[in-house]
């Protein structure tokens, strides 16, 4: 089976999760693409395969050389984001690609541009991996899960490859932040690992984003508004009062590199109550700490006002991965020399969001992040460059090649 192949049998199956589930896995059909890569695994010849009642899948490629060699460990994760549809995904290959836009979708005008995505254009003359139009394409990261099944079978069919114990693993729910929650460490055996989860090709990330979720609940008050003088709390418009006490300029679409953000995902309500919810993110611990608190202190505020009708609930959801990568930055350069020696530019920076790494990596895994390829996730205009899969996996083996040569 070609990685092609492999990537596009995943991307039909759903495995879309919900934030609003308290189960693990959030969607039971997330078994659907984990009992597909079970039984791979089982065919191919890995060992120690398992898949836990929560839907976390582990495996072993043995050790092929009597060096002492550091087990090392690469992690993908099963689920695609709630935030587009993965049902009846119907992945399409534009072939060599021309530098032009592609229409995804005539009969909704769903136009893939390089006016609009001009990294589209690096990719000319390559087979590119588009959806339909109608849903996301799940390269995040069902790109990961095919790159790392390829490369072992890569590494299974080339034993000339001298190579040490390797794990893998993929998890449910990565992208509702409880990817790691159920996690075992010690069972996955592995003195550090990677997760194939970034973007372009030579992406390498070792720093990604403190991270926070806030519920704030306004109850308000409805009275006719023929007579609502000195009575009405309008609590749509006490959410808009909360929304405009944070800074405008640290919104998403305002920032950049290591620029942090309050980012409202969703408003909902009436008169007489509503729901925010917004994400909390940056690098930096002490500016992560000072946003929390902008947040309270503006609840607060407006409790005063509205005689306490505002209930928040903070959540930290996980932490920048730097503090504990650096230490044992070797891990890191045996990438960066990886994608060297296969001529990818590496390209070192930090993830403005998180992967499972971030928190494995307080769990006593160190794990930093490598490309997967896909691009503008999460939505309708996400593709696949074949090249960019086919390097990511590529650099899945040589990773293993270079620890156990200098073992």
């Amino acid at each position: 089976m070609t990685i092609v192949d492999r990537f596009i049998k995943y991307a039909r199956i759903d495995t879309q999760s919900d934030e609003n589930s308290t189960q693990t896995p959030s969607t039971q059909k997330q078994f659907n693409l984990a009992k597909e890569v079970e039984k791979e695994a089982l065919e191919m010849g890995l060992v120690d395969v398992s898949l836990d009642n929560n839907c976390y899948f582990m495996a072993t490629l043995p050790s092929n050389t009597n060096k002492k060699v550091p087990v090392i460990g690469f992690i993908s994760h099963f689920d695609t984001s709630p935030d587009m549809s993965g049902n009846n995904v119907n992945p399409r290959i534009v072939k060599n690609y021309d530098g032009k836009d592609i229409v995804l979708n005539e009969t909704n005008n769903v136009v893939l541009s390089p006016n609009d995505f001009p990294e589209l254009l690096s990719h000319k003359g390559e087979d590119i991996i588009v959806t339909d139009g109608t849903t996301l394409l799940g390269a995040d990261d069902k790109a990961g899960i095919a790159e790392i099944m390829s490369a072992m079978q890569y590494l299974i069919d080339h034993p000339e490859i001298e190579h040490g114990k390797i794990r893998i693993a993929f998890t449910p729910d990565e992208e509702i932040g409880r990817g790691a929650d159920k996690f075992d460490v010690e069972k996955f055996g592995a003195d550090w690992a990677y997760t194939m989860d970034g973007s372009e090709v030579g992406e390498l990330e070792y720093e990604n984003f403190n991270a926070a979720s806030a519920k704030i609940e306004i109850q308000g008050r409805n009275v006719h508004p023929g007579y609502a003088k000195n009575k009405m709390i309008n609590a749509l418009h006490v959410a808009n009062e909360l929304i405009s006490l944070l800074p405008k300029e640290q919104r998403p679409e305002h920032t950049e590199g290591y620029e942090g953000f309050f980012h409202l995902i969703s408003l909902s309500g009436t008169v007489e109550e509503a729901n925010l919810s917004f994400i909390i993110r940056d690098h930096d611990r002490n500016k992560f700490e000072d946003r929390k608190e902008l947040l309270i202190h503006s609840v607060d505020i407006l409790n005063k006002l509205y005689d306490n009708r505002l209930k928040l609930t903070l959540k930290d959801q996980y932490y920048n991965m730097r503090e504990k990568v650096e230490p044992v930055m070797h891990i890191v350069n045996y990438a960066y020399r990886a994608m060297e020696e296969l001529g990818i530019k590496p390209n070192v920076k930090p993830i403005r969001g998180g992967t499972d790494g971030s928190r494995l990596s307080f769990m006593g895994l160190p794990c930093p992040n490598i490309f997967a390829g896909g691009m503008n996730f999460h939505g309708k205009y996400e593709y696949l460059p074949i090249p960019s899969m086919e390097k990511a996996s590529k650099v899945v083996v040589k990773i293993a090649e270079l620890v156990a040569r200098d073992a």
